[in-house]
């Protein structure tokens, strides 16, 4: 009968493991990225970019641009590396990290033609968080802060116009806030907190879309009060800047209702705002 032989098992895992070892070796071989301090600063800032064009590797990107300003923290590419960091940080929603990257680089670079694009992304990082009208509006506030800021200390640039647009958009949206929360007192029948939202936005909001119906619902909680010469004056306001409007229309029809029509009366805090912007009496 002929014998079987059984080799030792010991052996077979040890030739099984070095085979493993093989394959992966040549298999990952190509795949493998060379020491990151045996690239140059471009090299390294090249993948950071290479890793930025596909979405699922941002946190890559910042990693490289990060590793340009350890490597070579003097050279142009870690200026550069620092903006994009900042770019970057932003673009993933990282608003903090955004804004830490923007400050730093100005820190670094004050007088440098990138400063004002590091302004802009630090107040895009409060504007770009602005939330629904019903929420917080102290990063509307904050923001307001930081494009002012672009607008003043870099207004020849083309980051300038962009915050200038995103001003005024977000100066609307505070006033937004104020004709919500008027509008939520007037339909609860608290017109003199309802007023005082109003008043605010005509006062302070007078250039932004909401200003019409500030004053037409001024027209309301007036009238709902019995406090005519106020009523009048608000509409008179209105028909004067906004004739067009359908809330004048409204207000005008408020007024036919009560026998009353639109026109500046008594002296009250409207009549002086009559007085000075429609008949330029500021004294």
């Amino acid at each position: 009968m002929q014998k079987m032989t059984v080799g030792k098992p010991g052996a077979k895992i040890l030739s099984g493991l070095v085979l493993v070892a093989f394959l992966a070796g040549c298999g990952g071989g190509a795949n493998t990225e060379p020491a990151l301090d045996a690239l140059s600063a471009e090299q390294i800032f090249r993948q950071g970019e290479l890793a930025l064009e596909e979405d699922r590797k941002a946190e890559r990107a910042v990693f490289y641009f990060a590793e340009v300003e350890r490597l070579y923290p003097y050279s142009d590419w870690a200026r550069r590396a620092l903006i994009m960091q900042a770019f970057t940080y932003h673009r993933n929603r990282e608003y903090e990290d955004a804004r830490a990257a923007a400050q730093r680089f100005l820190d670094y670079y004050p007088g440098d033609e990138e400063a004002g694009y590091a302004k802009y992304l630090m107040a895009l990082s409060f504007y770009d968080q602005i939330d629904e009208i019903g929420r917080d509006q102290g990063l509307t506030f904050q923001a307001l802060q930081a494009l002012r800021e672009v607008i003043e200390e870099y207004p020849d640039s083309e980051y300038a116009r962009g915050a200038i647009l995103k001003f005024d958009l977000a100066f609307d949206h505070l006033a937004g806030k104020e004709m919500e929360i008027g509008r939520y007192y007037l339909k609860r029948g608290h017109y003199a907190a309802a007023i005082n939202r109003f008043r605010v936005v005509v006062q302070d909001f007078q250039t932004t879309t909401h200003t019409a119906e500030a004053l037409h619902r001024l027209v309301e909680a007036y009238l709902a009060l019995g406090f005519r010469d106020e009523a009048q004056t608000a509409a008179a306001i209105l028909g004067h800047n906004y004739q067009s409007s359908p809330f004048y229309q409204d207000s005008y029809a408020l007024l036919v209702q009560q026998g009353l029509k639109p026109e500046a009366r008594g002296d009250n805090w409207l009549a002086a705002i009559y007085r000075q912007v429609i008949k330029g009496e500021w004294l």
